[in-house]
C-alpha cells in the first residue's frame, strides 16, 4: 500500500447470548500484524466484492459460521490513518446478531473462534475494542424499537428465553408481566405454535415463533434503574 491508496477491509460484531450472557466472537490472529493476539473475525474486500458479500465470505472462512437468513447489517466506518500498521485501511464494521452457538470449528475439527462475555472483552488490536463497543449499544438500541431480540433465539421459543435476551443484552432485570403483556400484544411479533415445553418446575411455557413485525411501537425502553453492576 503506497502513496494515498486505500485498502478496504470488513471487521464482523458477531454477537450471541450464552449462558444468560451476551457474548461477542474472537479469532485468534494467525498472521502479522499482531500475530496469536485475539481480535474481531474479518479481513480484505476483494477487487470484484460487495461489502456484504465480502462480510458474510469472511465469517465463513475465518469462522465456519454461515450467516444464512440470521440479521447481518453494515455498522459503521473506521479510517484513523493509524489504525493499521500496514498502511491506510478503512475497515467496514459489520454487526451479526445469531441465535446461541457452540464453539466455531474448522475443517480439522479444532476450534478456530472463542466466545467471550462482552464485559470481560479485554484490550484487542487496531480499533476492535472501539468497534465492539459501537456494535453492542447498536444491538441495545435496536432492541428497543425493533423486534430483533428474536434473532438471539432458536425458531422456536418461550416468552422466558426472549426475556432473557433481553436482559442479557441490556444487563437489566426485566418485569416478567409487564414484559409478557408488552410482546404478546404487539401484532405478529409472537406466532404460538400451539406447543408448549417444560423449562423449569412451574407450569409449561407456551411455544412461540417470530412472526413479521420489525418495529414496537411503542418502543420498550432500557431502564437504567435496574441494570446490572
Amino acid at each position: 500500500m503506497r502513496g494515498n491508496l486505500f485498502a478496504v477491509a470488513v471487521d464482523l460484531v458477531v454477537l450471541t447470548v450464552r449462558d444468560g450472557r451476551l457474548c461477542v466472537l474472537l479469532v485468534e490472529r494467525p498472521a502479522p500484524p499482531f500475530p496469536g493476539d485475539l481480535a474481531l473475525p474479518g479481513g480484505f474486500v476483494r477487487q470484484r466484492e460487495d461489502l456484504l458479500d465480502a462480510a458474510t465470505r469472511e465469517l465463513v472462512e475465518e469462522t465456519g459460521l454461515a450467516v444464512g437468513r440470521h440479521h447481518l447489517e453494515q455498522l459503521g466506518s473506521y479510517a484513523a490513518p493509524d489504525r493499521d500498521p500496514r498502511g491506510r485501511v478503512l475497515s467496514v464494521g459489520h454487526l451479526a446478531l445469531l441465535p446461541g452457538l457452540a464453539e466455531p470449528m474448522g475443517k480439522a475439527g479444532t476450534a478456530i473462534g472463542t466466545w467471550y462475555p462482552v464485559c470481560e472483552v479485554g484490550s484487542l488490536p487496531f480499533d476492535h475494542e472501539r468497534i465492539v463497543a459501537d456494535g453492542v449499544e447498536r444491538a441495545r438500541a435496536k432492541l428497543e424499537y425493533t423486534t430483533l431480540a428474536a434473532s438471539f433465539c432458536p425458531p422456536e421459543f418461550t416468552v422466558s428465553q426472549l426475556r432473557g435476551v433481553y436482559e442479557a443484552v441490556w444487563g437489566t432485570t426485566i418485569d416478567p408481566r409487564n414484559f409478557q403483556r408488552k410482546v404478546t400484544s404487539t401484532p405478529s411479533f409472537l406466532l404460538p405454535t400451539g406447543q408448549k415445553v417444560r423449562t423449569g418446575r412451574g407450569r409449561p411455557g407456551q411455544l412461540f415463533r417470530r412472526g413479521d413485525a420489525s418495529a414496537l411501537h411503542p418502543p420498550m425502553l432500557r431502564d437504567p434503574e435496574h441494570a446490572r453492576q
